[in-house]
């Protein structure tokens, strides 16, 4: 049987893959979805100074060699040789200058007394250099600075690679006389600075340089910046001046780019003007808005009239670390100290934060009321010369370790080991913690620490006695006057017309408001979305229905802002904004908001404020339904200048609503926010008012903080809380109104939090105006008007088909009167099927009949049905539906087409958990799957080693693809081993950005047994991996999990979102083998309602994307793309392959196959079929077998085999990558639909960059171009395991010594690999023994199986003993080293991170998040930084001294033992999961062993102390334990001192825990 390519979808409306014919009238040809704004970059940071300013070629070339040492961190594309970027900054080396100017004879005045700016001008280009000249020329004698003479800096190219040579630069440096009549110093800077910002507007405004490189590096009397577009080690060799011993300097700063993209670019790399960063921020774009906005209100006592040259601040919207220069450099240049200004930028975290005085906090306060926070994981360094210093983020998510020596150097970096240093030598190793920052004063001759900075400014100003005097709570606003109210606007309109006119249907106040107004909380939801998008439904949906909520993968982390609360900040403040530039208590002339959610008194208190410097103007935004065609745009426009007028009349408070009464149609509330917000900016008045909006149509967590992100500061939703106070009145509640209100007002604040931390962004300021969403089916002009740089790419409706929608809504709400129950809402039916008038869904009763039919009576007739019952004519439920094929060439025969059997080696199912599914259902997906030569997945809950063992019938259970996901469950050495794929899953369909919780109730025996953790506790997946904060992170535990099974693929799985191209490309350099693009769509477990339906994309975008982006880089013969996300059939697997995908994931048909009847409460363990659930009684319902999976997956590749034969493919490989094969078609009868613009989508891209490289035109995998590792260079692969080769085959114990530096990745683990594969219960301990000297790497001891100790004498960086099997890992200082090993860090951040058993032993302090996700391992140190064992299952900790903030967070088994001397565990400890008691006398004892372990391992002196003392010192040991853990080990103990085997007693524990939950 044929599949027939068709017309049924309706008439093609244009040549192929040129998108809609409304869309293409006067279009632009299609330019693909990359857009260069999605770039991101991480990197290797270093930092060097001495103490007292002595200059010296040492600490240039010492900088260097650390800039070598981190080249591991650094990225390159397809060549080796041209990296993504490496600099150095440092001193004007002015005794190497004056010789060079005598070359050029010239003589140099004193030293201060001339500039010098690093120039990159245009390559090999004459003419451009010389305009380039002439401009760089008249800008110095414009602003009268004497240009004395140029320079060509000597370069050699040879080592470049062709990509590097092809876009160098020319280099000059200018050298500039300080003018008369200017200081030297600080005068002379800013005569600079102004110089500089002259001369690049010049340029920027010179046609002639047009698409011509035209970058300062620096220009500075004080700093020099060399860097390129360099891999590290190429640094020396191409810049020669580095070499001279003239090049002195008391102080540098190195930088190793990583880049999401291989776009050249040399004026990206580090170090800008006046920082290194690593990191991200996350709040870039409100940042930037927020800057603009305040530019034309800024006054600067220090430049004065000056300060009009320099503007804008942000120059040209380079990287985020660029902007964040620019900012920096404006704030010093305007009197703000360097130090002042980055507390500024980065503050600490300071609103939930009692650790700190109250003098600080309101410093912070007073801060945070001059600028918002550029939020986002961060660790900097900066100098302006003189001063050096570092800090890091609030959240502490990036690595800074540093040394202190005798001889008065500061080293400071992203890893210790990259320069070596005498142990005798340290007098101090540390780490900077979360929000704290350093700084090096060559006049005082020492380091400054964070409390003395922060202490300082704090007394500079009577912060606190300004905040006490002027800043106000809303609490502290009366009440109106009790006078004759005004009625309402809407107060004329039945309620259930205002509702409907709103947007409201039945089914929001059922499953959204009447749960959050009764628990408080949001509402979850299950087996993802099958409905269609907003842009595509036939019915009227709400406008926040078009914005995608952005998300956190890969390039930064998403946060837990439940368990790490104290970092998180809900604040927000409405008022007059202040000078940035100038301190004052005028500044806190504000109201506070504790977040922005306002009752109607709040509300009230606002509008009616009456205070001196306070005016508050209310508009209301609606049209007349009788008006014509334009009325939206002109009540739109009218609003504007309304809104402009009250401002410039001294309005600071605009309130914006949407009440609507007869025959007015209300406008989004979103739509009149972000026109004014985005209006204001343009006039300059934006920061002269604050906008809070009154609103009926938002109702959700996510158009609340759309709201947010789109500047409202104060949100009054009168109509959710009208509606909550109706259903309290007709005893629909169970809580009074109040009470209702104030949970619903606190679930939806709770939900704002989580979803910007879904993106990293820890404050309600720095997520205010970021504007992170994407937007779907929204036209580019509409958006650019409105929504300014929201991403938005396949166009949609623009002003007036918002206007129809509108008015078909309005239509709707009037036309309910004519209906036989007027008052009832109708029903839309997004989140379940209805029969009767509801949304379209993809998998309704027929498809699921028809399926399960097809599949289990073997009858691909039948299937076809299906396949066409998923695909009606006329409907459009996804992007596919708006596509159809498009042949180039002539049909073959299908005997010619590649065989069923061998297309589906490319299918997957999905990563559901055993925990999420069923004992049965996972087996028999995996059995299947193994049959077809295609591969299942284990999903993060583990698998149990006993499937490795095939059945009698030579089926196999045990999954292919073995997932590592943050919580690590059962992440063993042996579970790595037994992988054929290994899957790191950054974010899934349905939840990105999300961590999970499986709660206690189907944490079943034999769950617990699995994941490594206790029956019927709950158990947390966090939201970020621990182990990957950044870019350099992620090639990291690629490089981790390659080692610790070579043979493996290892996968890395995205979400799809804006950008999901350039994160590709990133995963692409870091040595992935394959990469997944995930649909939004997508996903089976239970997620909350807000993640399922508004985050995320479709897959075609992010595929389509990913797709053009590697081939536009060429590396997409580098890898093998896979996607998912509700493929249905061979039609869909077809359109996915033509967008670029070579394998297939499918997950929810396959459940269906097997039985699943989309019941869609997957969360409440009732799956009545036996698929989602772990109920002994509902998993004996199962009924599903492998055949009908195997069916499934032969009947979509059958379906697959006819369209390729229409299409002229023999092959996948073929096919993969041809968009020009689809092309868009008309949607009969949707007019939404059919406004959509998909020609960016199916964009041809070729290959750009790497052309010369055979292979990278490639349009999919190639073996030839596959990633290289270099695994052949590790120390296990040249000395580890060929040493104890013997050793491990006879069962020989050996020991031996070996030396380490930083660049020793991973040590251990590929032994450890062999091993396992040899003994897969590993080896007795002590048969393999290497004592190691020197800094190991990171991940040093990662997964190491029982039987080898690996000892350190020196220190370790980060992810020390991480997924710990078993082996025993120590780590002391050296022999020499004077310094107190219990007060300095030796291990890095996140140690023991997912260690499943064995033993660590660590001499000396740990960074942050020690034993994070510990399940069973025993490890000894003597003090812990922040979060320290967090989300820990079990195992014990014993730490020897103090621990540092949020001890124990989301801690559910396991016990930690602290040695409190000082008392500071219960102020430091969060108790919302354990309790802090004494330990037993049994307890006692172990403690005692443990420490007599630990000193007889590491020979710690704190160890022999304790021990010498212990009978005393034994009563300050305090015990941590999980509060249900306990429980449940005493239920143990009861059941089985009675009797019960052991297998018995957890049942009793379980069955004890689970007792009415």
């Amino acid at each position: 049987m044929n599949y027939q390519l068709s017309e049924q979808a309706g008439a093609p409306r244009c040549e192929a893959g040129q998108g809609a014919c409304a869309a293409c009238e006067e279009k632009q040809p299609a330019v693909g979805l990359y857009r260069e704004s999605y770039e991101h970059d991480a990197c290797g940071i270093g930092a060097l100074a001495h103490l007292k300013g002595e200059r010296s070629h040492a600490m240039l070339d010492d900088a260097l060699s650390v800039l070598v040492n981190l080249e591991h961190r650094g990225g390159t594309g397809l060549e080796r040789n041209t990296g993504d970027g490496a600099g150095v900054l440092f001193q004007i080396p002015h005794r190497f200058f004056r010789k060079e100017a005598q070359k050029e004879g010239q003589l140099l005045p004193g030293e201060g007394d001339y500039g010098v700016a690093m120039l990159f001008f245009p390559h090999d280009d004459e003419v451009g250099v010389r305009d380039a000249k002439r401009v760089f020329e008249e800008g110095c004698a414009k602003c009268g600075v004497p240009l004395m003479f140029w320079r060509e800096v000597p370069v050699d190219p040879h080592d470049l690679g062709s990509t590097a040579q092809a876009c160098m630069p020319t280099i000059l440096q200018a050298f500039l006389r300080r003018p008369e009549g200017v200081s030297a110093g600080q005068d002379f800077e800013r005569k600079l600075y102004v110089c500089r910002r002259t001369i690049e507007r010049a340029a920027d405004a010179n046609p002639a340089l047009a698409n011509k490189i035209f970058y300062v590096c620096s220009m500075s009397s004080c700093t020099i910046v060399y860097k390129g577009m360099l891999v590290a080690t190429q640094m020396r060799r191409f810049f020669t001046d580095l070499n001279d011993a003239a090049v002195e300097t008391s102080l540098a700063l190195v930088h190793s780019r990583y880049s999401t993209n291989t776009t050249p670019s040399w004026e990206r790399a580090h170090p800008n003007r006046y920082i290194i960063h690593n990191g991200e921020i996350n709040t870039l774009r409100g940042n930037i808005s927020w800057t603009r906005a305040r530019e034309p209100k800024l006054y600067s006592p220090v430049l004065g009239e000056d300060l009009k040259k320099i503007l804008p601040i942000i120059n040209r919207e380079g990287s985020d670390s660029a902007i964040l220069d620019n900012v920096l450099e404006f704030l010093t240049m305007n009197g703000r100290p360097l130090d002042r200004a980055v507390t500024m930028m980065i503050p600490e975290p300071w609103d939930n934060n009692d650790r700190i005085d109250e003098k600080r906090r309101a410093y912070d306060a007073y801060q945070s009321m001059l600028m918002e926070p550029w939020d986002g994981p961060a660790a900097i360094a900066f100098t302006d010369g003189r001063m050096l210093g570092a800090a890091l983020d609030r959240n502490g998510l990036r690595p800074a370790r540093y040394y202190v020596t005798r001889k008065d150097w500061l080293i400071l970096s992203s890893e210790v080991g990259t320069i070596d240093v005498d142990p005798e030598d340290i007098l101090q190793a540390g780490c900077l913690g979360p929000g704290e920052m350093l700084e090096v004063d060559p006049d005082q001759g020492r380091v400054i620490w964070n409390d003395e900075i922060r202490n300082r400014y704090a007394n500079e100003k009577p912060y606190r006695d300004w905040l006490g005097e002027e800043m106000l709570s809303v609490d502290d606003l009366p009440l109106p006057e009790p006078a004759d109210p005004a009625a309402e606007e809407d107060a004329g309109v039945s309620f259930t017309r205002r509702m409907a006119k709103l947007g409201y249907h039945f089914d929001d106040i059922q499953e959204l408001i009447r749960p959050m107004a009764n628990k408080g909380s949001i509402p979850l939801a299950s087996m993802g979305t099958d409905a269609p998008l907003a842009c595509l439904s036939k019915k009227t949906r709400s406008f926040f229905d078009y914005f995608n909520q952005l998300f956190a993968q890969v390039t930064n982390p998403p946060i837990d802002a439940l368990r790490e609360s104290f970092v998180t900040s809900t604040v927000l403040y409405v008022g007059n904004h202040g000078n940035l530039l100038e301190d004052c208590r005028d500044t806190c002339r504000l109201v506070r908001l504790e977040g922005p959610m306002l009752t109607h008194d709040e509300f009230d208190r606002l509008c009616s404020i009456d205070r001196v410097g306070f005016k508050t103007a209310r508009f209301r935004c609606t049209y007349p339904r009788s008006a014509a065609e334009g009325a939206l745009e002109g009540a739109l426009a009218s609003l504007r200048e309304n809104v402009e007028a009250a401002v410039r009349g001294g309005a600071n408070l605009i309130v914006l609503s949407d009440r609507a009464g007869e025959g007015e149609v209300p406008i989004p509330s979103l739509l009149s926010l972000a026109a004014v917000h985005n209006h204001l900016i343009n006039v300059g008045l934006r920061t002269d008012a604050d906008l809070l909006v009154e609103t009926g149509d938002a109702m959700r967590a996510h158009d609340f903080a759309c709201l947010v992100g789109y500047s409202a500061s104060g949100i009054y939703p009168y109509m959710a809380h009208e509606c909550i106070r109706d259903l309290c009145e007709r005893g629909e509640l169970d809580v009074d109104g109040d009470t209702a209100v104030a949970n619903y007002d606190k679930a939806v604040t709770a939900g704002i939090t989580s979803i910007m931390s879904k993106m990293g962004i820890s404050t309600m300021q720095g997520y205010h105006s970021a504007q992170i969403f994407e937007i779907l089916g929204l036209d580019d002009a509409f958006v650019d008007e409105c929504f300014t740089h929201t991403s938005t790419r396949i166009g949609g409706l623009g002003v007036e088909g918002v206007q129809r929608e509108l008015n078909e809504r309005y239509d709707k709400a009037i036309a309910l009167d004519k209906t036989p129950a007027p008052d009832q809402l109708p029903s839309l039916g997004v989140t379940s099927w209805r029969p009767i008038d509801g949304e379209e869904h993809l998998i309704n009763p027929q498809t699921i009949y028809l399926l399960q039919r097809a599949v289990r009576e073997g009858d691909y007739g039948m299937f076809k049905e299906y396949s066409a019952a998923c695909h009606v004519p006329g409907r459009a439920v996804t992007l596919r539906d708006l596509l159809d094929f498009a042949p180039q060439g002539s049909p073959v025969p299908i005997d010619e087409v590649e065989p069923a059997s061998e297309i589906v080696k490319r299918f997957n199912t999905g990563a559901m958990s055993y925990g999420s599914i069923s004992k049965e259902a996972h087996e028999c997906l995996a059995i299947a799957m193994n049959r077809l030569g295609g591969k299942s997945n284990t999903g993060e809950g583990g698998e149990d080693p006993a499937r490795e063992t095939p059945l009698p019938n030579g089926d196999s259970k045990c999954s292919a693809i073995k997932q590592v996901a943050s919580g690590r469950f059962g992440v063993t050495s042996r579970y790595l081993s037994s992988a054929i794929e290994i899957q790191i899953k950054m974010a899934q369909g349905a939840k990105p950005g999300e961590g999970g919780h499986l709660p206690g109730k189907k944490v079943y025996p034999w769950i617990a047994e699995v994941r490594r953790s206790t029956p019927g506790v709950g158990l947390i997946s966090p939201p970020p991996h621990h182990d990957i904060y950044s870019i350099e992170d992620l090639a990291e535990l690629i490089f981790d999990l390659k080692n610790a099974n070579p043979g493996a693929r290892v996968s890395v799985k995205l979400c799809a979102l804006a950008g999901v191209g350039t994160i590709a490309t990133g995963v692409a350099k870091g040595g992935a083998d394959k990469i997944t693009i995930s649909g939004h769509n997508g996903g089976t477990g239970a997620a909350p309602r807000d993640s399922i339906y508004h985050a995320g994309i479709p897959f075609e975008i992010g595929l389509a994307e990913t797709q053009q982006t590697l081939l536009r880089n060429g590396l997409r013969s580098r890898v093998v793309v896979e996607t998912d996300g509700k493929l249905m059939c061979g039609r869909d697997v077809v359109m996915a392959a033509l967008l670029g995908a070579e394998e297939f994931g499918f997950a929810t048909m396959p459940l269906v196959a097997m039985g699943c009847m989309m019941q869609r409460d997957c969360q409440q363990d009732t799956c009545p079929v036996g698929v989602a659930t772990q109920n002994c009684k509902l998993r004996s319902c199962f009924a599903g077998k492998p055949e009908y999976v195997v069916n499934f997956m032969m009947f979509v590749a059958e379906e697959m085999r006819e369209i390729m034969a229409q299409l002229g493919f023999r092959t996948v490989d073929e096919m993969v990558g041809h968009p020009e094969y689809l092309r868009q078609v008309e949607v009969p009868g949707n007019w939404k639909a059919n406004e959509m613009d998909l020609s960016d989508m199916l964009a041809t891209v070729t290959n750009e960059f790497g052309q010369a490289i055979p292979g990278a035109e490639g349009k999919h995998f190639l073996p030839s171009m596959a990633p290289d590792c270099q695994l052949d260079r590790a120390l296990d692969a040249t000395l580890f395991i060929p040493y104890t080769a013997e050793a491990r085959e006879h069962l020989r114990p050996i020991r031996f010594r070996a030396d380490i530096a930083n660049v020793n990745r991973c040590v251990g683990t590929m032994l450890g690999s062999q091993v396992t594969r040899q003994h897969p219960e590993g080896l007795p301990e002590g048969s393999i023994t290497v004592d190691c000297d020197g800094s190991g790497g990171q991940s040093f001891g990662a997964f190491l199986p029982r039987g080898i100790t690996l000892n350190i004498e020196g220190d370790a960086n980060d992810y020390f003993g991480k997924g710990l099997s078993g082996g025993v890992l120590t780590v002391r200082p050296p022999e020499e080293a004077t310094y107190k090993f219990d007060e300095n860090v030796v291990v890095g951040n996140v140690a023991f991170y997912g260690a499943t058993s064995g033993k660590g032993f660590v001499n000396g302090l740990s960074g942050q998040r020690f034993a994070v996700r510990n399940s069973g391992a025993t490890v000894v140190v003597e003090g812990v930084g922040n979060h320290g064992c967090e989300y820990m299952t079990g195992g014990i900790a014993l730490i020897l001294g103090e621990v540092g903030p949020n001890f124990a967070a989301g801690m559910s088994g396991g016990v930690a033992y602290v040695y409190d001397k000082f008392g500071t565990l219960a102020d430091n400890c969060n108790l919302d999961m354990v309790r802090l008691c004494e330990p037993s006398e049994d307890e006692i004892e172990l403690i005692r062993s443990l420490i007599e372990e630990h000193a007889e391992r590491t020979q710690s002196p704190r160890g022999i102390k304790l021990l010498y003392q212990f009978n005393t010192l034994k009563k300050l040991f305090v015990k941590v334990i999980p509060r249900d853990y306990e429980r449940v080990i005493n239920a143990v103990e009861a059941a089985e001192a009675s009797g019960k085997s052991h297998e018995e007693a957890l049942q009793i524990a379980f069955d004890a825990m689970t007792e009415g939950k």
